[in-house]
């Protein structure tokens, strides 16, 4: 995903970085992180009071399986339902509970 294209999804929300972040990209508004492109897949932030709206929209956490201890481990980061990609106002409503995420967790 390009960086134009990333801006133009949080263009609601108004203007972000974009930095290098884990071989991915990191997207920053206001200075928190409010999402990430790894693999090309572009993740939301989220915490305990937003998840369940990732989980009941059918997104997916991101986790992976640690290579010291083979354990699952859950990042806090969400794909995003495939209609806030066409939906300018839903992507926004989005973007804005990844902010939230974000401010909560104080980073």
């Amino acid at each position: 995903m390009d960086n134009e294209r990333i801006a133009e999804l949080f263009e609601g929300l108004g203007p972000v970085s974009i930095r290098k972040l884990f071989g991915g990209k990191g997207i920053y508004f206001d200075g928190v992180i409010v999402a990430i492109v790894l693999r090309g897949e572009l993740m939301l932030k989220a915490d305990a009071q937003s998840a369940p709206d990732f989980e009941a929209a059918g997104c997916r956490q991101w986790t992976y399986t640690g290579s010291r201890h083979g354990k699952l481990v859950s990042m806090p980061y969400w794909s995003i339902p495939d209609s806030a990609f066409d939906d300018p106002d839903e992507m926004t409503a989005w973007a804005r509970r990844a902010y939230e995420a974000g401010r909560r967790a104080g980073k």
